[in-house]
């Protein structure tokens, strides 16, 4: 397993990218949900609490929770990053702080020894925004859209989530939207989003996506990189 801390310099964030040939293959379209009918409205979701922001990223929230003895004696030993690993992601991207939650990335080797899933497939990146606040800068989330464009690249599904899978995950799906072509700005970025949100089981607890005036207007100014232009299709 690939595990890459923001902690690291930040031009060794690549370096901890492992390129797999099986995996190289034209672009994926770059399609978002947009209508009911779209296909990937109709992908089941991974989690309760997740969507399908494109075909290569699942939004969601946080994946892991320490087991109680009860639950381990009544065998009620599932986890939400199995059912993330049996959909296919394989790159998890998190946004939470140190010790804000109990840390799952020592646990995913042994989740993916009881799911028969190759270790050493699994990265995990930790890019760590303060809860319902901002990124310390636009280049610091500059590097987590070259992990998002890397491993599209690669045919990758990713997931990327913080603690409600609201707030800061809102806000890098909303840049991504921006950076990989299929949101036409920030503005619209947050209207896919926003269609999505609707189809999430705690928007009724939670009505919008991001969740702070911030955030929102942290996605609404973004604007695409040279490197985030839309590339033609094979």
């Amino acid at each position: 397993m690939s595990v890459v801390m923001s902690e690291m310099p930040k031009n060794s964030l690549s370096a901890g990218l492992r390129r797999q040939t099986e995996y190289h293959s034209c672009p994926p379209q770059r399609t978002a949900l947009t209508t009911a009918s779209s296909p990937l409205r109709n992908r089941p979701r991974p989690i309760l609490n997740s969507y399908w922001a494109t075909p290569y990223l699942v939004a969601c929230e946080f994946p892991y929770c320490p087991l109680t003895p009860t639950q381990i004696a009544r065998k009620q030993t599932k986890q939400k990053l199995d059912a993330l690993l049996l959909a296919g992601v394989r790159t998890f991207i998190d946004l939470t702080e140190p010790h804000e939650l109990f840390p799952y990335y020592p646990h995913i080797s042994a989740r993916c020894a009881l799911l028969g899933i190759d270790v050493r497939d699994v990265q995990y990146h930790n890019f760590p925004i303060r809860d319902r606040s901002l990124p310390e800068s636009v280049e610091f989330v500059r590097h987590i859209m070259d992990v998002l464009r890397e491993n599209e690249r690669e045919g990758r599904i990713c997931a990327v989530h913080c603690r409600g899978g609201i707030g800061r995950t809102g806000l890098v799906v909303g840049c991504w939207l921006v950076e990989s072509g299929i949101a036409r700005d920030g503005a619209d970025a947050l209207r896919l989003i926003a269609e999505e949100w609707k189809t999430v089981e705690k928007c009724k607890r939670f009505p919008s996506s991001p969740e702070t005036g911030p955030q929102f207007e942290f996605v609404r100014s973004f604007e695409r990189s040279p490197l985030g232009s839309p590339v033609s299709e094979c």
